[in-house]
């Protein structure tokens, strides 16, 4: 059990840690908790390490959420021109991105991502590359994934990729696709790894507009087996939409 840490600890242990994390240059971060809840604010100079710091404080035990305001400065020596100029080098030097197939518009740092990508993974993944850019402050991560006019060649497409992955549950998980391509799953794992796994073999299918996790029916508790959908969510469905990824981009 953890030992409960009050918000003067929490926010000692979040200033640690951003200064830990190698991503983060920047050492001029202000950090507020107030029961729990961490407040981040000042100036960063890109939206990467903006995420990393947000990141950073999540990692902290007893913190149960994050409030980002870190600000990211327009670098002085940039125009929205060289942005643009380098998003368009970073998805063409990204081998497993569809570059020909995205578009961006640039202005005042703002980054607008539109196009259409054969998985969810590659939408992060586009996202992510650009992100990570100097004088980037905002993505707006507009790209579409390429529908696929037969649900059901999708739902074996994942069912061939989970028994490929050897999810040692596969045959006790449910998938569907409903109207939109929106793939709906539920079913028990056993592990958090797992889980991972499950939802990585769904990113990484093509045609995948969203992926929504149902309720997961109950096991007795000896076999402390994880949920799809983490357990005391309080809600009937988990909605899982291009969120972290796992593995498995296709061109």
């Amino acid at each position: 059990m953890l030992t409960r840490k009050t918000d003067a600890d929490i926010r000692n242990d979040v200033l640690r840690e951003l200064v830990w994390d190698s991503r983060i240059a920047e050492k001029q971060i202000g950090v507020q908790v107030d029961d729990g809840v961490v407040t981040l604010g000042g100036t960063v100079d890109s939206l990467a390490t903006r995420n990393a710091a947000a990141e950073a404080a999540q990692q902290v035990a007893c913190v149960k959420d994050v409030a980002n305001e870190l600000v990211v400065a327009m670098a002085a020596h940039l125009t929205d021109t060289d942005i643009a100029k380098a998003v368009r080098h970073a998805l063409e030097w990204d081998a497993l991105l569809p570059d020909k197939e995205i578009r961006s518009t640039v202005g005042g740092g703002m980054v607008s991502l539109e196009g259409i990508v054969a998985t969810p993974i590659q939408r992060e993944e586009a996202e992510r590359t650009v992100g990570r850019l100097k004088g980037v402050k905002h993505v707006a991560n507009r790209l579409q994934v390429r529908r696929l006019s037969e649900p059901d060649a999708v739902v074996a497409s994942i069912r061939q990729a989970l028994n490929r992955r050897a999810v040692r549950e596969a045959d006790g998980i449910r998938v569907r696709v409903a109207d939109g391509g929106e793939v709906i799953v539920e079913g028990i794992v056993q592990s958090a790894e797992e889980r991972c796994a499950v939802l990585g073999a769904i990113r990484a299918t093509g045609g995948v507009q969203a992926i929504e996790i149902a309720s997961a029916w109950n096991r007795p508790p000896r076999h402390r087996r994880a949920r799809l959908q983490p357990a005391g969510s309080g809600r009937a469905s988990n909605q899982e939409t291009r969120g972290d990824t796992t593995d498995g981009r296709n061109k």
